[in-house]
């Protein structure tokens, strides 16, 4: 076993995008479990667009990633050394190992793995994303048999369980991706009904219609992962008690692609007027449901009958470069890196 590990730092903080040289590859002594603590040798790493906002140095729901420190992450590895009960070495665990290739962690802040799932999806379809998309779609989105449902960024993991648990619940499902490859894996692979290309539309206006089009009914629950010129086509068409989780806003992230005139106004009155429900929230207030989750999803995961995709990068020092191909939208599915 290497006496040395390696991690990603925070070098400085983003002015807008993030770029290669806000991010440092770092190594040093390999950490020895404390009391009730077990060392992982990470195996692989999510990559995740709220990773985004905590490299900012502003007050949010979660503490920033101060600078020189290891960049958050989720992580799943192999328990090298344990001094905490239930855990030996040569188990498959995850836990908030940050972006670093060893990770010491409380046995209280590790899940064992499924032996019988790659460890890959405690990252994705079984694990946060995947969460994110089963809490929100049932007690934001509220879905009802024969509704319409928009989901932003479909075919990424949040939003293809939430396009895949809609439709086995009667919905009509939309898609919105960007390009022709991503919007053929919206229907072809997670079965959304129909999908649009937004990188199609040069502006909201004809990226409405086209929605519209196959929204004849307008739209009952718009999922929110993008913001921008998505979201601006999507409030005209939405119905009245319409309902809109607000899972991200990637469009926005770094303060980019804001349009000069104020559209909230605009926005505001169609809450009013419609009566909709916008609901912001944060997974980390649900991890009380994992158990649930994972009871209902999980089976269905292993029978094949909710689809993922992942896209995964080799080695930790490309971990930037996948980070910030991903906010770009470059990623198809789940981000992420194999150490």
């Amino acid at each position: 076993m290497s006496d040395t590990m390696s991690r990603i730092t925070l070098a400085r903080r983003p002015k807008g995008a993030p770029v290669p040289e806000d991010f440092k590859l770092e190594t040093g002594p390999l950490p020895a479990p404390a009391e009730d603590e077990v060392l992982i040798e990470v195996t692989h790493l999510s990559l995740d667009p709220y990773m985004r906002g905590r490299m900012d140095d502003v007050k949010s729901y979660a503490p920033s990633v101060g600078l020189g420190g290891t960049m958050t992450g989720q992580g799943v590895g192999r328990v090298l050394a344990s001094t905490a009960d239930g855990f030996a070495e040569g188990d498959m665990v995850t836990g908030m190992t940050g972006w670093a290739s060893h990770a010491c962690l409380p046995g209280s802040e590790v899940r064992k793995l499924d032996p019988t799932l790659p460890p890959s999806t405690a990252l994705g379809v079984l694990g946060m994303p995947g969460l994110t998309g089963w809490v929100g779609l049932n007690e934001f989105g509220k879905p009802k048999a024969g509704e319409t449902l928009v989901v932003g960024a479909a075919t990424g993991p949040v939003g293809s369980m939430v396009g895949q648990l809609a439709k086995q619940m009667g919905l009509r499902t939309i898609a919105i991706a960007g390009g022709a490859e991503k919007c053929r894996l919206a229907t072809e692979t997670f079965g959304f009904d129909a999908a649009i290309d937004h990188r199609a539309h040069d502006d909201a206006a004809s990226l409405r219609n086209a929605i519209a089009e196959v929204a004849p009914d307008g739209v009952d629950i718009y999922w929110e992962n993008v913001a921008g010129q998505v979201l601006e086509a999507v409030m005209p068409l939405m119905n009245v008690h319409g309902r809109i989780p607000v899972c991200g806003m990637i469009a926005w992230y770094g303060g980019s692609n804001i349009a000069p005139e104020n559209q909230l106004p605009a926005m505001w009155r169609s809450i009013l007027v419609k009566r909709l429900q916008v609901s912001g929230f944060i997974i980390f207030d649900h991890w009380d449901q994992y158990p649930a989750f994972l009871k209902e999803v999980g089976p269905k995961v292993a029978a094949g009958e909710i689809a993922y995709l992942e896209d995964v990068a080799e080695g930790l020092e490309n971990a930037p470069d996948a980070f910030i191909a991903m906010l770009k939208g470059g990623n198809t599915g789940k981000q992420i890196v194999k150490l």
